[in-house]
């Protein structure tokens, strides 16, 4: 497969992430009576990577996620050659996925960008109310264990056709991190979301925010 094949599989993934995943976070998370919460937008990631698994995974391995593909090659399992390409097209893709969101969500009066777009934060931007320290360590942890359930699940040795499950299962788990900072675990979503968001208040690490729930995203490599 083309590197140009396998970034373009990258960007329409990453889109469809931020899309679906802070879509649900902007536009579904924050009904007083039949909004879907935090769970909801914890499940809305896992699904949409889910899908994009199945979809894209024997294109590209479906990193979607700047974070995954450098530690695919700091663990010497993609070639740092293609890292570059794949890096610009998960932005574009998460850029594209943020408009097209965005033109959505300012359809409704109300809708105000600097008040929150799905983006993650810390203190009076933390819907929790949680310091920098504590997001920074929940960020670390996460994101290390997030790295290793890939790492482990797509191995040569794993059981075959199970990877995206035990990602899904793990994307769902750490929604610990919504309510403390947002889940800023994706970074080309959170890179993507801060275009959105400058010139607002300090205390936003990046990225969008749906009233209180507050998501990000992360990917998978089969």
């Amino acid at each position: 497969m083309t590197l140009t094949r396998r970034a373009i599989a990258e960007f329409l993934g990453t889109f469809w992430l931020v899309f679906g995943g802070c879509g649900a976070a902007v536009l579904a998370a924050g009904f007083p009576t039949v909004g879907i919460g935090f769970a909801g937008v914890a499940l809305a990631f896992g699904l949409t990577v889910l899908t994009m698994a199945f979809a894209i995974g024997h294109v590209s391995g479906c990193h979607l996620n700047p974070a995954v593909s450098i530690g695919l090659v700091a663990g010497k399992r993609f070639a740092a050659s293609d890292l570059i390409p794949y890096v610009i097209a998960q932005v574009a893709g998460a850029i594209a996925g943020a408009g097209v969101l965005f033109v959505i969500a300012s359809g409704n009066p109300s809708f105000d960008v600097h008040a929150g777009f799905a983006s993650n934060g810390y203190g009076l931007h933390s819907p929790g109310g949680y310091s920098l320290l504590a997001g920074f360590v929940a960020e670390v942890v996460l994101t290390a264990f997030f790295l290793i359930v890939i790492m482990g699940s797509t191995d040569a040795r794993a059981p075959k056709g199970f990877a995206p499950i035990g990602i899904v299962y793990v994307l769902v788990t750490m929604a610990i991190a919504v309510c403390r900072t947002g889940w800023a675990i994706h970074r080309a979503q959170i890179i993507t979301l801060t275009l959105s968001l400058i010139g607002t208040i300090p205390g936003h690490f990046e990225g969008v925010r749906p009233g209180k729930p507050n998501v990000a995203d992360t990917k998978i490599h089969l």
